[in-house]
């Protein structure tokens, strides 16, 4: 069975910064659903959507929001599956460190997995590692992943051995 990803956003304009878990999710060919569900009707809406998702065999949730701190730990609150939140910069909050920080500071009831401030192409990788558990082929592309990441690691450490400094002392 192939499983899928969810992406719970609080507004439309969340999915400029969840754009990146999306692309993410392409690259890997997972299929996912996008649901905008506001702040406001949360605990009105989450409880049918949460049913309904996990009817449809969506197994991780990306919830992103910009300036809510309770948004992902409420979404987890309603799906028994992995969250993954994603604090999303404000244009109209002058200080974004505030949702970091907010988001970081969940209580302990529901365990959401936070990813830095947008920082969805981290939690669009999460969510592949999250369903490569049951996924032998998704398994192998997350390991490849990893191995050219470990290289490309490795070569830049290289070049920067073979860098000469010259150092000027007083």
């Amino acid at each position: 069975m192939t499983y899928k990803a969810g992406i719970i956003i609080g507004t439309e304009s969340d999915l400029s910064v969840m754009q990146e878990a999306i692309n993410v999710l392409k690259e890997y060919d997972i299929s996912f659903e996008t649901v905008v569900i506001q702040k406001e009707k949360i605990t009105e809406k989450a409880p049918a959507i949460a049913k309904e998702m996990y009817a449809k065999d969506i197994r991780v949730i990306i919830a992103g929001t910009r300036g809510d701190a309770n948004f992902s730990n409420t979404i987890a609150a309603y799906f028994n599956i992995p969250t993954v939140g994603v604090p999303c910069r404000s244009e109209n909050s002058p200080n974004t460190l505030e949702t970091v920080f907010s988001v970081l500071q969940q209580p302990n009831e529901h365990a959401v997995a936070n990813v830095a401030l947008d920082g969805a192409q981290n939690a669009g990788i999460l969510a592949v590692q999250i369903l490569a558990l049951s996924d032998e082929s998704l398994q192998k592309k997350i390991l490849s992943f990893k191995e050219n990441l470990k290289n490309k690691i490795l070569k830049a450490s290289q070049e920067l051995t073979q860098v000469k400094f010259e150092y000027k002392t007083n």
